[in-house]
């Protein structure tokens, strides 16, 4: 069993609007800049440049039910599967990430994760209500 924390944020925009910002992996830069600057294509796959090298990046294909999911490759080779779902609350939605802890992970390097991805989900929220 692996540690798992429910990251979430609440969206005034209907869930195909999210889904469809969020799910174009051109836009992981504009509401997740920690992962990297830029993105580009690597074959079916895509990658972003970071302080530790090339991260490639594998995303759930395009769904009715707002799965978002990912696999993030690091450069040391480790792969990492991460859930994310955005889930329809009346007329806005909800975007949940399931952080998940990998077995090599210090507390410090855990809670540095948390931090970022709750500023990544406030960023989402903020360009896609447009303020």
């Amino acid at each position: 069993m692996t540690e798992s924390r429910h990251l979430s944020v609440f969206i005034d925009r209907p869930l195909a609007e999210v889904y469809a910002f969020a799910s174009d992996p051109q836009n992981l830069p504009r509401w997740a800049p920690g992962l990297g600057s830029a993105i580009g294509r690597d074959g079916d796959g895509w990658f972003v440049e970071t302080s530790q090298g090339r991260v490639g990046l594998t995303f759930a294909p395009q769904n009715e039910y707002g799965v978002l999911d990912h696999v993030v490759r690091t450069p040391t080779g480790e792969t990492v599967y991460m859930p994310v779902r955005v889930i329809a609350d009346g007329d806005g939605c909800e975007v949940v990430f399931a952080l998940r802890r990998t077995p090599t992970m210090s507390d410090a390097d855990f809670e540095r994760d948390t931090a970022l991805v709750t500023a990544d989900l406030a960023l989402l929220k903020q360009v896609v209500e447009g303020r």
